[in-house]
């Protein structure tokens, strides 16, 4: 099964993480197929998070599963962009 999860990058006591596109079975921090965004939950202002929904629902249609902090990352992004629209 494909699953899209966190890869952690940063050094210690300072966690950076790619939104990732990877084999289930693969390890935390394996190989992957394709990054498909970033969050930083280090950074206290703004949005910590960056994800392509483009390239995200390209996996979803064809049967990639999230974890439960994507889906909830990608919920945030669907929330906010007709928000960024509006104001640009």
């Amino acid at each position: 099964m494909v699953a899209i999860r966190l890869r952690r990058e940063g050094s210690k006591d300072r966690p950076y993480y790619r939104i990732v596109v990877t084999d289930s079975r693969a390890r935390r921090d394996g190989p992957f197929i394709e990054q498909v965004g970033t969050y930083d939950p280090m950074q206290n202002s703004g949005i910590n998070y960056r994800v392509d929904l483009s390239k995200v629902d390209s996996w979803l249609t064809k049967g990639a599963q999230p974890s439960e902090t994507v889906a909830s990352l990608i919920r945030k992004t669907r929330k906010a962009l007709p928000a960024q629209v509006a104001a640009a």
